[in-house]
């Protein structure tokens, strides 16, 4: 079977758009990181060798080998999210006839639902850690993609939100409370001064304009 990722735009998209659950919100949230940590590795291709921007070139290559590296992490994540998700689906279709059924259904959506909730925290963290490096490349990288580097810290952004609904949602169906606590605590440190800094990058573009 071919890799979402391996697969053309059109083709994820009527997928997205089916009836099917997977890929589903949890996808589109790894792919709104992955184009985000793309857009900064443009800027800094777009920077790199050119003699205007000597005094940063360093800088700009150092910049481009962590975006890389982060867009191979959320490009790994569009997959990891559909697999949790095709095996929880599995097991709320276990069998539930007798009591030793349904104990061993519950024992497993609730075992797989752990798995469910730290993949996108995963995510967030990912796309939380591309958001600095769109500043870095707003504040030095080629005039000429400045939008990019904008456009880049609001899709971190945009994949940070939305992996955060789907740690939510799967948080909330754990039974295992003191872990749930601990993943939405985790995800909260995450969150935490995203949004002004995101809008700090998108006021620094509009200002360079």
């Amino acid at each position: 079977m071919t890799e979402i990722k391996d697969k053309s735009i059109n083709t994820f998209l009527d997928e997205l758009a089916s009836r099917q659950a997977t890929p589903g919100g949890g996808s589109a949230a790894a792919v709104m990181g992955a184009q985000a940590a793309a857009l900064v590795s443009m800027v800094c291709n777009l920077t790199i060798g050119k003699a205007k921007y000597a005094e940063v070139e360093a800088d700009m290559c150092a910049l481009l080998q962590v975006s890389e590296t982060l867009r191979q992490t959320l490009t790994d994540m569009i997959k990891a999210d559909v697999d949790v998700f095709d095996r929880l689906m599995a097991c709320y279709g276990l069998p539930k006839s007798t009591d030793d059924e349904k104990t061993w259904r519950s024992t497993q959506i609730q075992s797989v639902l752990r798995e469910a909730t730290l993949v996108p925290l995963a995510c967030a963290q990912a796309c939380a850690e591309v958001i600095p490096l769109c500043r870095i490349a707003a504040e030095k990288g080629n005039l000429g993609a400045i939008t990019d580097a904008g456009v880049a810290a609001m899709a971190a952004h945009a994949g940070l939100k939305s992996a955060a609904l789907n740690v939510q949602i799967n948080a909330a169906a754990l039974k295992d409370r003191s872990f749930a606590d601990a993943s939405l605590a985790n995800l909260n440190a995450i969150l935490n001064g995203s949004e002004d800094e995101v809008d700090a990058i998108y006021q620094l573009v509009k200002q360079k304009l």
